[in-house]
């Protein structure tokens, strides 16, 4: 499905980042078939996109987020972590109104154009930003990126089986892990506190 799931030596930032191209090539397609496609079509690939990333964010805010709080532990870092949670949040909450659309929506194309873009603008100021700090920090990015692979590969399975049961048990299952994701962001931002606290005494 989406991104890289069974190179064990994956390394986090290059598993990060192939997941970035993928969704933005789902984008693309989007844009290239949104005038000629019926609705049932246009419905699959939104489906898709929003499937790529809730999963995405899910790994990132439960392993690589955590991690590279731990192992940037000074205020700039802590403030682009904060950033990046804070756009997650956006994120979903723009994914939550496109699944809540009917695509003969006269707004659904504009929906998921500003989905992409704000992506797009996540994806920008993740890579050029925070990536670089964390790749000069001490974290073990293959065993980060092991952990990503392996915890992507189980949400995927869980949309895979929930895609099975209809659209209310797909949308179910998301709505759970974005849940999840929300209470993760807030807990993340709670401890990054604490440890600038510390640091300033």
């Amino acid at each position: 499905m989406f991104g890289m799931t069974n190179d064990t030596s994956t390394n986090a930032l290059e598993l990060l980042r192939h997941d970035h191209q993928e969704v933005d090539g789902l984008f693309k397609q989007y844009e290239q078939m949104k005038e000629s496609a019926d609705d049932s079509e246009k419905e699959a690939l939104v489906t898709r996109i929003c499937d790529a990333l809730t999963v995405h964010a899910q790994i990132e805010e439960t392993i690589f987020y955590p991690a590279a709080r731990r192992a940037l532990p000074q205020e700039p870092g802590q403030d682009l972590l904060n950033e990046a949670a804070v756009e997650h949040q956006t994120l979903k909450d723009i994914i939550g109104r496109l699944e809540a659309a009917p695509t003969s929506d006269p707004l659904f194309d504009a929906g998921v154009k500003v989905l992409s873009e704000y992506t797009k603008h996540h994806v920008r100021e993740e890579e050029t930003e925070l990536f670089p700090k964390v790749k000069s920090s001490d974290m073990d990015l293959l065993a980060i990126g092991q952990q990503l692979a392996e915890r992507k590969q189980q949400l995927e399975g869980e949309m895979t089986k929930s895609s099975r049961n209809g659209s209310q048990g797909r949308k179910g299952s998301r709505s759970q892990q974005t849940a999840e994701g929300s209470q993760r962001w807030r807990d993340q931002r709670g401890s990054g506190n604490e440890q600038r606290s510390r640091n300033t005494h």
